[in-house]
């Protein structure tokens, strides 16, 4: 799957920086059957430095992605900033198995980077996501209220809530001397 607008034809440019940008929204994702997100806005500037042996790559992202609260299901708008760095060099075939580095075979005269921004953008949304509302005590959910109502009860006496086999167990971590 190549998304042909993320196509950059290098072999047409002079020497020096170039600027590209792409709007990114939900339609990206889903030509990678990629499903985490219920919107996104996301700007995505890449900086190509073409000299005459290799190019550098540099990437930025900057947006938002909505996501649903890992804790309430509520859906809320995540911002993620995001960048990566890439050298491309030459040589007899491709390969991208090096995190930094992508070798393009001699005679190539352009590459694709939809896959570059798709992992930059992804990596930078947090692997807890929760709704800033659950943080700040704002938001009035039901799965919030359900969750307190569910919460252990706090008792007075730390030594009848505990089991005694754990007891047990921690009078040997004790006893080392």
């Amino acid at each position: 799957m190549k998304l042909k607008e993320f196509d950059i034809p290098f072999s047409g440019l002079k020497l020096g920086k170039h600027l590209f940008e792409y709007q990114i929204d939900e339609s990206f994702f889903d030509s990678f059957d990629y499903d985490e997100f219920n919107a996104a806005s996301v700007q995505v500037d890449v900086i190509l430095e073409k000299t005459s042996t290799v190019m550098e790559l540099g990437m930025s992202a900057r947006g938002t992605v909505n996501v649903a609260c890992d804790i309430t299901n509520e859906p809320y708008d995540q911002p993620v900033k995001g960048s990566l760095k890439l050298v491309i060099k030459f040589g007899e075939e491709f390969s991208d198995e090096d995190d930094e580095i992508l070798v393009l075979p001699h005679g190539e005269h352009q590459f694709n980077i939809a896959q570059y921004v798709y992992e930059m953008i992804v990596l930078s949304v947090p692997s807890k996501r929760v709704h800033p509302g659950v943080l700040d005590g704002s938001l009035d959910s039901e799965m919030l209220k359900k969750l307190q109502e569910l919460q252990p009860k706090e008792t007075g006496n730390k030594t009848e809530s505990t089991d005694p086999r754990w007891d047990a167990l921690r009078n040997l971590l004790t006893d080392k001397k």
